[in-house]
């Protein structure tokens, strides 16, 4: 069997593209784990924000939150960008970067959203949009519907190497030979070696390793309190059934590999968190670590390379590519289908995140 599109990885980028495609063409995921969405999809910090990635992604995001929403994935939260005396012009930069959106930000006291917080963090802006969301639900819709519409999934299929023929491309993995007319990059952190393997150029898409530890505190992480993030972007924090989900918000660049949390990143995190609030850290219940994999602007790549025929790229999603995933997936889907946009993510600018921006 010839498919029409095969794509290269099953996590959030490549089963919400699948999902989205496979009501229009023969769809075949391609996946190298046994589990889909195993590497970052299956380790989020799982919260949905609008000023998440900068003011490059927050169309995406925004565009995102009616299908999100409407599906039932999202759960309020709040977030809460703190800083100290010196962090002025942090505050006023992120404010001045997003006051053009409808995204609503509002200066705040901080010690009003946050008991025990240390004096010096006078600085706060408050992000009423963020919100809870639930990945594992998300992924497990997306490869569900991609299955109900006739979709293909192969596990333990990592790419081998693959030719392209006479406009087919024939695809060799561990699990069996593939032949598919369009072959699409949704690797990940992957995807530049992925990319190689294709015969194309890499994009330098780098994955960085980020950290996160669940904590049991005392007193216990209250249910209302918000996400709360330092805008110097040295840690984040939210509630999460009694607990607190924490992270030092470290990007170390790595391989990519099945990756694990670094003892120096958890004590490190731990001690900017006790730099925060007078709470007491009573235990480290869980420790993990995600890949976030970044193109070189820190923007996605939706389109076709520019070199080489039937590759369509759909990587560089760095930690936003859930909350962005039924834009991506739109914008993805509507450039290998020749259509436009669906309704709904008509205002999502498709050129700059084109994969020939890199030539």
């Amino acid at each position: 069997m010839i498919h029409d599109i095969a794509i290269v990885g099953a996590g959030i980028a490549g089963a919400s593209l699948a999902a989205a495609l496979a009501p229009h063409a023969r769809v075949l995921l391609i996946e190298a784990e046994e589990q889909a969405g195993y590497h970052s999809t299956g380790r989020s910090a799982a919260f949905w924000s609008e000023t998440y990635g900068g003011p490059g992604i927050q169309p995406l995001t925004s565009a995102s939150e009616t299908a999100l929403r409407g599906g039932g994935y999202l759960a309020p939260l709040g977030s809460l960008h703190i800083g100290r005396a010196a962090d002025a012009g942090r505050v006023d930069a992120f404010l001045a970067a997003f006051e053009r959106t409808a995204v609503v930000l509002d200066r705040v006291d901080p010690a009003a959203f946050v008991p025990g917080l240390r004096p010096e963090w006078t600085l706060g802006v408050h992000e009423p949009s963020c919100a809870y969301i639930d990945v594992a639900a998300l992924h497990a819709a997306y490869l569900a519907a991609f299955r109900r519409a006739g979709g293909a999934i192969a596990t333990r299929a990592g790419l081998d190497e693959a030719h392209r023929t006479a406009g087919v491309w024939t695809i060799a993995t561990p699990a069996g030979t593939y032949r598919a007319g369009l072959l699409v990059n949704a690797a990940g952190a992957w995807a530049d070696r992925i990319a190689v393997r294709l015969g194309a150029a890499p994009l330098g898409i780098q994955p960085y390793r980020r950290t996160m530890v669940q904590l049991r505190t005392d007193p216990p992480a209250a249910a209302d309190l918000p996400h709360v993030a330092d805008i110097a972007g040295r840690f984040y924090f939210k509630p999460e059934a009694g607990r607190l989900w924490l992270s030092p918000h470290d990007e170390t660049p790595v391989d990519p590999h099945d990756v694990a949390p670094e003892e120096i990143d958890v004590a490190l995190a731990i001690d900017r968190f006790e730099g925060v609030v007078d709470w007491r850290v009573a235990a480290v219940e869980r420790r993990w670590a995600g890949l976030r994999s970044f193109a070189p602007d820190r923007l996605p790549v939706y389109g076709f390379d520019p070199k080489v025929a039937g590759l369509f790229w759909c990587a560089g999603q760095g930690g936003f590519g859930i909350q962005t995933a039924p834009a991506g997936a739109a914008v993805a889907a509507s450039l290998l289908l020749g259509t436009g946009l669906p309704s709904g993510f008509e205002g999502v600018d498709v050129a700059r995140y084109a994969a020939g921006r890199f030539a």
